[in-house]
């Protein structure tokens, strides 16, 4: 994704800061969406997750930091910017503590509000490679037969193809050929690699009685 591809979407019951922060994000060459309450954002229709937040934290209703709890509880990592017309240290170490990227009170300096825009859309597109990436490796691990996961699971637990062989009640050459499959779908480069892709996948050795 390119940073020009980003949408930031902006939550702030003043509709005067909120056409101020679009206009300025636009300046800068992102899309935008603006909503008057959390509530509104939480019941926006579109299927595209923002890139970045930047959401007010003190309105009407669910607060900033309400509505960053909600996200929290239904999976949706969004990068936020909080901005706060008060001073309030205690919102702000809570908002951080939960992964707000900047906390910023009004009135803010344009390039300060920018900058954090600009870490949180990064961080937002490291996150997305990140989960692609993970969502390859899983489609490489189930593409293997449940005979392949067993030897997978033998082979990153450290042990030697006799022993595995001897666990699985398999001949040794079955093994090997096995292994081979196993690290040409898994797109392993060596052991140490596929030991990785295991880590990654949340793998633990797994004893078996198969025959």
């Amino acid at each position: 994704m390119r940073e020009s591809d980003a949408l930031i979407a902006i939550v702030d019951d003043d509709p005067w800061a909120r056409e101020g922060l679009q206009d300025l994000i636009r300046s800068a060459g992102w899309r935008s969406e603006a909503f008057a309450s959390a509530q509104e954002f939480l019941d926006r229709p579109g299927a595209e997750a923002p890139s970045c937040l930047v959401l007010d934290l003190q309105m009407p209703g669910l607060s900033g930091l309400d509505l960053q709890k909600r996200l929290a509880e239904v999976g949706l990592e969004v990068p936020i910017v909080f901005l706060t017309g008060h001073g309030n240290i205690p919102a702000s170490v809570r908002a951080m503590k939960a992964g707000a990227v900047e906390f910023l009170t009004k009135p803010f300096d344009d390039e300060e509000l920018l900058q954090a825009i600009r870490e949180a859309v990064a961080r937002d597109r490291r996150s997305r490679q990140l989960q692609a990436e993970m969502h390859q490796l899983q489609n490489r691990y189930d593409s293997l037969t449940a005979r392949e996961q067993e030897v997978m699971h033998q082979v990153v637990s450290g042990k030697l193809n006799k022993q595995i062989a001897a666990d699985l009640k398999i001949t040794e050459f079955t093994v090997k050929f096995h292994r081979g499959h196993i690290m040409r779908k898994m797109c392993a480069d060596s052991l140490a690699d596929l030991v990785r892709m295991a880590a990654n996948l949340g793998i633990r050795h797994k004893g078996s009685s198969r025959t």
